[in-house]
């Protein structure tokens, strides 16, 4: 099963993708959970203590240098496209309570844009993730729209937008959707979170009308603590519990139920 988690900025996409990485593992199944979010706590969300969290892959400047061949000097240089990328899942993640977590990071460096050393390694390795790799991947994707464009997500069986109760937040959606279309994303759903009062719930399903909604996760001042606290995202509240898992059961009905492992 592979998975994106995207969303506009503080809508709850981290937590949303450590509670399903969380779910597969639990499940018996390899799962890696890749924060591919340029400001990204999935880490922090799933219990890995600030001195444990891997190094971002995109800070490893001597290894990209390596497998691109590409050299240490400004733009213009010349690197490989399809830089060998297998190891490195195994090599640089760490293990989150049955979960590997993979910290991708981002191209910091102004004006390289996406070709770049960095960029095509990045590519690679989420390429390989995606495509070939027989592990199931949770992507917590950057806020906003911007990966979309560069279809940083292509190959995913779903592609699942976290809204709040707010129109801004189903706007994304929905631009979400049409973007999903356009690079070949077939299967795309909503996950509603931090939802208070019945009325919520229900102007978020009229305005969200013609989407797959897989679930609606309700506001939970137990997480609300412990992110305010640095703590695992994982915590003592029935009823997110319960919510979490109709929304996973509701995710694998919808792709035909949970794969088998090979």
């Amino acid at each position: 099963m592979k998975l994106a988690i995207v969303g506009k900025g503080g809508v709850g996409k981290t937590t949303l993708a450590a509670a399903l990485a969380r779910r597969l593992a639990a499940a018996g199944r390899s799962v890696v959970a890749v924060d591919a979010d340029p400001d990204g706590n999935l880490a922090a969300a799933l219990g890995v203590a600030e001195a444990f969290t891997p190094e971002p892959i995109a800070g490893m400047r001597e290894l990209i240098l390596d497998r691109t061949d590409a050299k240490d000097q400004g733009g213009g240089l010349m690197f490989k496209l399809n830089p060998k990328v297998d190891d490195l899942p195994e090599k640089f993640s760490v293990d989150a309570g049955g979960v590997r977590l993979l910290v991708l990071g981002t191209v910091e460096t102004g004006g390289k844009g996406c070709m770049c050393p960095e960029g095509a390694l990045l590519k690679a390795l989420l390429q390989y993730l995606l495509l070939r790799g027989k592990d199931d991947v949770v992507l917590d994707m950057e806020a906003g729209l911007e990966h979309m464009g560069r279809a940083s997500a292509r190959g995913v069986d779903a592609l699942i937008a976290v809204v709040e109760p707010g129109m801004r937040s189903v706007q994304t959606a929905a631009r979400i959707q049409k973007l999903a279309a356009d690079i070949g994303i077939e299967r795309t759903c909503v996950v509603a979170n931090q939802v208070k009062e019945a009325d919520q719930r229900e102007r978020l399903e009229r305005a969200l009308s013609g989407q797959t909604i897989l679930g609606v996760l309700p506001y939970s001042e137990a997480l609300a603590r412990a992110d305010l606290e640095g703590r695992s995202s994982d915590v003592e509240d029935a009823a997110l519990g319960e919510a979490i898992e109709q929304v996973g059961e509701a995710l694998e009905n919808e792709l035909g139920g949970l794969p088998k492992i090979t």
